[in-house]
């Protein structure tokens, strides 16, 4: 539905969430440095958080993950309100910002199923696949 300049559309829904950079993804991830040293001087970074998440899941750790990826989770979850974002609507892959976020999210719904927490993995993948189906799917979330 298009309208007019000035008008918000009022059948679909609100904008798209677009957080700032995260400062992590800037250089030190990219860099190579220890995602611990890394969280300890950007503890505000979901990407960072979302790294030491999927390095312990890798490392058969869901217990750890699952530390890194709640931190994670809810440093995004106060970025994305102190964007404006009110607890619904798009948060896109595409916008590489999101990205922290959306993998803590996903790593939050895999170490939640792993230590047999069906409730919160179900609830994290249908975050996930509302927020963008598109993360569900690069991050490999199953969406059925």
């Amino acid at each position: 539905m298009t309208t007019s300049p000035g008008r918000p559309d009022l059948l679909g829904g609100p904008p798209p969430t677009k957080l700032i950079l995260d400062p992590a993804a800037a250089d030190a991830l990219g860099a190579g440095e220890d995602p611990k040293a890394i969280a300890g001087r950007f503890p505000e970074s979901s990407l960072a958080w979302a790294t030491l998440a999927e390095l312990a899941l890798n490392a058969g750790e869901p217990v750890t993950a699952y530390a890194y990826a709640r931190t994670g989770y809810h440093r995004g979850l106060d970025q994305l309100r102190r964007t404006g974002w009110r607890g619904h609507g798009p948060i896109p892959w595409s916008h590489e910002p999101n990205r922290g976020f959306l993998r803590a999210l996903a790593a939050l719904g895999r170490a939640a199923a792993a230590i047999g927490e069906d409730d919160e993995a179900t609830r994290c993948r249908d975050f996930l696949v509302d927020s963008d189906p598109e993360a569900a799917a690069v991050l490999g979330l199953k969406t059925s």
